[in-house]
């Protein structure tokens, strides 16, 4: 295996190998993003579990029990999302590294680098749709208890407002 030395070379080789690292600055991102949102996960269903056990309220342990397998399924998504990110994040190093050696050797591993590099794509759109629906399901499981049990708000007429009454 023959490396080459020559500035320019070098110098190509690593702006060649670097485009994809902001791809793994997005992956880092997200995976921040998804990391926080299971740790919201974790704590939600550790409160709603501490609530229940000592709760007798039939209908609360209903709603309890419906809301802690939205989050054990938004919980196994958001894992699900963490694993594909990490993938795409290793596929697109060993990218990185083919392209490297590509350019500084005689290692022809372009088709290689191809590959991983639309494997680390394909895990990296995959994960944002897990994403989005975990999302969505965060959103399913809000039916606002406190809103329905008050009613519909009364209606305001414009005379009755104080900036609009009549002397």
């Amino acid at each position: 295996m023959n490396l080459a030395f020559d500035s320019s070379t070098i110098t190509h080789s690593i702006q060649l190998s670097v485009a994809p690292v902001f791809l793994l600055t997005a992956v880092a991102g997200m995976i921040g993003a998804v990391a926080g949102r299971l740790a919201r996960i974790i704590d939600r269903a550790r409160v709603l579990e501490n609530s229940a056990r000592h709760s007798d309220d039939a209908e609360f342990l209903a709603r309890a029990l419906l809301e802690l397998s939205y989050l054990r399924t938004r919980g196994r998504m958001a894992n699900g999302c963490i694993g594909l990110l990490t993938l795409c994040g290793f596929l697109i190093g060993v990218t990185i590294i083919l392209l490297f050696l590509g350019e500084t050797t005689d290692f022809r591993g372009h088709t290689l680098a191809l590959g991983s590099f639309l494997s680390g794509v394909l895990s990296f759109l995959l994960a944002l749709v897990l994403f989005f629906v975990e999302t969505v399901m965060a959103t399913r499981i809000l039916n606002f208890h406190m809103l329905r049990a008050q009613g519909p708000a009364p209606a305001t007429t414009p005379a009755s407002t104080p900036a609009t009454r009549q002397p």
